[in-house]
């Protein structure tokens, strides 16, 4: 099979799994959902949306979040982990975007990447789901499944995703990347990993990690 075989089959395969892909992060607009792609570093969207009703019940926009203290937030956003970090960022770009952007979240990578805690995945999700701007964001997921495809090397996500966006049309990279999560969540995992379930790594999968997999097996 060739790559652009692969590359179809993977498109194919994730269109029947997912013909829908609903954004995991519950969120009620542009500010809302980078608030909540930050803190979802390190933790679940399932951990996140289980802090962030109660963090946009009190803050849903950035000039009411810096009416909060960097420990009001902190206090809050505790359970989803790093929260000394997450809050500084939260209160401090919350803080710019008053000063520089009238309150309005930028949508350019260069303005975004500029923002306290906000690196270059963050920023990507912002683009794709806020602003329906084509983007590959590359999370673990999507690092590990290229790798087990055979269609990156592994050897960053930098890397990754230049692969991905060379593969890939742009008119599917903002679908696909969620599909692709959704899809190694549920049969690609990293742990727990059952490659019988796994139809596309099974199909198309680099043959040295297939054969890896069933030699731990035996």
């Amino acid at each position: 099979m060739t790559k652009q075989e692969k590359v179809t089959f993977v498109i194919n395969t994730l269109n029947k799994l997912f013909p829908e892909t609903p954004i995991p992060l519950e969120h009620k607009n542009p500010y809302t959902l980078l608030i909540a792609v930050l803190l979802s570093a390190q933790s679940t969207d399932k951990g996140v949306n289980k802090i962030t009703p109660i963090l946009f019940e009190l803050a849903d926009n950035p000039y009411d979040m810096v009416k909060l203290s960097i420990e009001e937030i902190r206090e809050i956003i505790k359970p989803v982990g790093l929260s000394p970090m997450k809050s500084k960022g939260i209160y401090g770009l919350s803080k710019i975007l008053i000063e520089k952007y009238n309150g309005i979240v930028p949508n350019t990578y260069e303005t975004l990447e500029a923002l306290p805690s906000v690196g270059h995945k963050t920023a990507s999700v912002v683009m794709s789901q806020a602003f329906n701007i084509p983007a590959f964001p590359v999370d673990t997921h999507i690092h590990r499944l290229m790798y087990r495809w055979g269609l990156s090397n592994g050897k960053n996500v930098v890397q990754t995703e230049k692969d991905a966006k060379r593969l890939f049309p742009k008119d599917l990279w903002n679908k696909l990347h969620l599909q692709i999560i959704f899809y190694g969540r549920q049969y690609s995992p990293a742990r727990g990993w059952n490659i019988e379930k796994d139809v596309i790594t099974k199909t198309i999968g680099r043959k040295s990690v297939i054969k890896e997999y069933y030699k731990n097996k035996a």
